[in-house]
C-alpha cells in the first residue's frame, strides 16, 4: 500500500527493561495534514505533523477530532499506524458508508488541512520485546491490520527474536493495507498468512476465515503465544470464539474491534 512511514527511532526510546511499556501521559495536539495517499480502493493513508506529540507505542490509538466552520465537532479513534518518538504519526482511514468522519478523511481532506489528536491512548494492546522470546500472532481482518502493522514493523525494526506470525484476512490482494512494510516485516521473520474472501492470486483459494484454516495458521495453543486479535466487531468475536473452541488461554489474546465511522 503505497511508501513507508518514516523512521520511528524505536530502538532510542526502549527502557532499560525493554518488556516494560513507556507511559506518556495523554493531550490534545494540534496536527497539520504532511500528505495524503491512496491505501487501498476504499481507504486512504495520512501522515500528520504533530509538533508536540509524545511518541507512542505500537499498538496505541487515539481520539481525532474535527471542528467545522459553524463549530460542530465530530471525534472518532482511530488506531496509529506508527510508533517511536517522531512528531509525524500515520493513520490509515477505511471509508464506512454513511459515516460521519471517514468519508471526509478519505475523499475531502488535504495537505494542510489542520485538525486535533488526543493520545497516544491505551496500554494493553501494544507490544514490546519480551526477554523471553515468547511467539506472538497477529490477526487481522480487513483495515484492522493498522496496529498490527505497526506491531510487525516495531518486531522488525528492533531485531526482536521473538517468533511471530500474522494472519490477515481481507477480500482481495488490492484491500490489503500496508504491503511495503509487511513484505519488510516478512524479511525479518514476520510469517504471514493471507485469507481472500473474494479473489486471491492466480492459484490460490477464495474463501472466508474458518476455523480449521485459522487452526492451520496460528501457533498451536501449547506454544503460549501472545495473540492480538484487531478487525471488526463480528470478525474479532468469531476468531475469538475459535480460539477458545481450539484451546488457547483467553488471557493471552488481546483484541480490539472496531465499528461504523
Amino acid at each position: 500500500m503505497s511508501g513507508g512511514p518514516p523512521s520511528t527511532g524505536l530502538e532510542a526510546r526502549l527502557t532499560p527493561d525493554p518488556s516494560a511499556p513507556v507511559r506518556r501521559r495523554p493531550a490534545w495536539h494540534p496536527a497539520t495534514v504532511a500528505s495524503v495517499t491512496p491505501e487501498t480502493p476504499n481507504a486512504r493513508r495520512l501522515v500528520l505533523d504533530v509538533p508536540t506529540w509524545p511518541g507512542n507505542d505500537p499498538g496505541q490509538h487515539l481520539d481525532l477530532r474535527l471542528t467545522a466552520e459553524d463549530g460542530y465537532q465530530a471525534t472518532r479513534s482511530y488506531s496509529v499506524a506508527s510508533a517511536g518518538s517522531g512528531t509525524q504519526v500515520v493513520l490509515a482511514v477505511d471509508r464506512v458508508d454513511g459515516g460521519e468522519v471517514s468519508p471526509f478523511l478519505v475523499d475531502a481532506i488535504e495537505v494542510g488541512d489542520v485538525l486535533e489528536v488526543h493520545g497516544p491512548l491505551g496500554g494493553w494492546f501494544v507490544w514490546h520485546p519480551s526477554p523471553e522470546a515468547r511467539p506472538v500472532q497477529l490477526i487481522a481482518g480487513g483495515s484492522g491490520i493498522v496496529p498490527l502493522a505497526a506491531i510487525a514493523t516495531a518486531h522488525a525494526e528492533v531485531g526482536d527474536a521473538e517468533p511471530f506470525r500474522l494472519l490477515y484476512a481481507v477480500r482481495t490482494p488490492d484491500d490489503v493495507f500496508f504491503r511495503d512494510e509487511l513484505d519488510r516485516a516478512a524479511d525479518a521473520g514476520v510469517t504471514t498468512t493471507f485469507v481472500h474472501s473474494r479473489r486471491a492470486p492466480a492459484g490460490e483459494p477464495v474463501g472466508r476465515l474458518t476455523r480449521e484454516t485459522l487452526a492451520a495458521a496460528v501457533f498451536p495453543p501449547d506454544a503460549r503465544a501472545q495473540v492480538y486479535v484487531c478487525g471488526s466487531t463480528p470478525f474479532v468475536e468469531q476468531v475469538l470464539g475459535w480460539l477458545t473452541e481450539l484451546g488457547h488461554d483467553t488471557s493471552d489474546v488481546r483484541a480490539e474491534r472496531f465499528g461504523g465511522s
